[in-house]
Order: structure tokens, then C-alpha cells, then sequence
């Protein structure tokens, strides 16, 4: 807790005082002093860092397919789907830009998709948006979208030097999960404000219940088993939310 906090701590601090250049880099700010408080604290483990190659090749290899697998995984496809449309919602709200019409909803989710089928081919695990990265663009106001093209071209090169991935390997948990505080809450707050810019009347009973629902049932651990498939979080959420808005009567008027 201690660490987390201390972590938590710096990047409201660069947030809130930063100028210049420390505005960028909170994140970064809020890693490097949780991790020297980690350092402080002895519980950093380097061992895999001189086991790790400065070179290394992902282990490719040719996928399989398994009709167990396959219907294990589609209902599990609906959560990184879901949290596909809210992020770009969410990214919409936060840059002043409607990009469920420009590049269009369609096109950004079919790029994930050929995304997915590309890493599959390569026995990678399936790509979905991250919500923190929401949070981390409305924190530092970095907006154009070429920062993100060239982040991910310099992560798909570091991701070829062992010795740095190892490295990050060595963050402790509570670490990330101070900031990640930060970052969800604020994914949260934004969700909450496109209710309020459509005015959603969250007076209205249906509408309350509505909400409730999909947020216990997103972060209250609520998960349900169909045949040895565990069905939870966002997923869960969404078709709980769908469900209710397609069943529950509209209120009188």
C-alpha cells in the first residue's frame, strides 16, 4: 500500500503542477518514484534480467484449430468488443473528435479484428484496446494520433531486446496498481460524463436500475459459468445492460 500510494502520489503531482515537458510524464514520473520505493524496500527481483538475452525472438508458431477452443473463446470475444466501442466513445469525448464517424466504428473495429487474426497466425494472444490508455491521453493531453503510431512502432522494435523487457518485467505490482487507480477512475469519471453531455436522466427508475446493473455486475466479481466457461466483467456488463434496456418497460409519461 505504501508503494502504490507513493506512486499514486507522483502522478497526481505531475498532473496537477506539472509544466512543459513534466505534464507529458506523469505515468513516468509515478513508475520511476514507485519503483526507487520498491528499490528501498527490497522487493525487486533482478535475477531474471541477467538470465534475459540482449537479443531475443518472440516464439512464433502456426495455430490450431480446435472447435473447444474456439467456442470457449467467442462469448470471451464479446468483452474486448464492448470495451472497443466504450473506449472509442470515451477517446471521442476527451479529444473533441467524433471518431465513431471519422475513421468510423466499422473501420476501427475491423482493424482490430485483422489485428487479432494476424497475431493468431503468429500464435500471439488477441489485441483489444486498453481503457487506461484513455486515461493516460486525458491526462497529459497528448491527442495526435501520430504519438501512438510511433509509440507502437518503437514498442514492436524494443519488444526484440530481452534485457529491457526483462527489466519492466522486475516493476512491482503495487506499482502499476496505484496508478492504474488513477487511470480506471478516470475512464469511470468520463463514462459518467457522456451520460450527463446526453443527458441521460439517471432520475428516471429504469434508467437508474440500468446502470446499477452493469456496473455491479461489471466490477462486482459477478461471473457466470456456462459449461466450464466463465462469462464476467465488461462482457457481462455490456449484455446485461442490452438485456435490461430491451426488456424493462419505458416509464410512463
Amino acid at each position: 500500500m505504501v508503494i502504490s500510494m507513493i506512486a499514486l502520489g507522483v502522478t497526481l503531482l505531475f498532473s496537477l503542477l506539472g509544466k512543459g515537458f513534466f505534464k507529458l510524464v506523469p505515468i513516468l514520473g509515478g513508475i520511476i518514484a514507485g519503483y526507487a520505493a520498491s528499490l528501498y524496500f527490497g522487493i525487486v527481483d533482478f535475477s531474471a534480467v541477467g538470465k534475459a538475452a540482449w537479443f531475443a525472438i518472440p516464439n512464433f508458431t502456426a495455430p490450431v484449430f480446435k472447435w473447444e477452443a474456439i467456442l470457449y473463446i467467442l462469448p470471451i470475444a464479446i468483452a474486448p468488443a464492448v470495451e472497443h466501442i466504450g473506449d472509442m466513445l470515451a477517446i471521442s469525448n476527451v479529444t473533441k473528435e467524433d471518431y465513431l464517424k471519422k475513421p468510423g466504428l466499422k473501420n476501427t473495429l475491423l482493424g482490430d479484428g485483422i489485428a487479432t487474426s494476424v497475431a493468431s497466425l503468429f500464435g500471439g494472444p488477441p489485441n483489444t484496446t486498453y481503457s487506461e490508455v484513455t486515461g493516460a491521453v486525458t491526462i497529459t493531453k497528448a491527442f495526435n494520433p501520430a504519438i501512438m503510431t510511433w509509440a507502437a512502432i518503437a514498442a514492436i522494435i524494443l519488444a526484440f531486446v530481452g534485457k529491457l523487457g526483462a527489466i519492466l518485467s522486475t516493476i512491482p505490482t503495487p506499482v502499476m496498481g496505484g496508478i492504474m487507480l488513477l487511470l480506471f477512475g478516470i475512464i469511470a469519471s468520463i463514462g459518467m460524463g457522456t451520460l450527463i453531455k446526453e443527458k441521460v436522466d439517471l432520475g428516471c427508475t429504469r434508467n437508474m436500475i440500468i446502470v446499477s446493473m452493469i456496473l455491479v455486475f461489471s466490477i462486482g466479481g459477478m461471473t457466470f459459468n456456462f459449461g466450464g466457461v466463465a462469462f464476467s466483467g465488461i462482457g457481462l456488463g455490456a449484455i446485461t445492460g442490452i438485456f435490461l434496456n430491451l426488456v424493462l418497460p419505458q416509464p410512463r409519461a
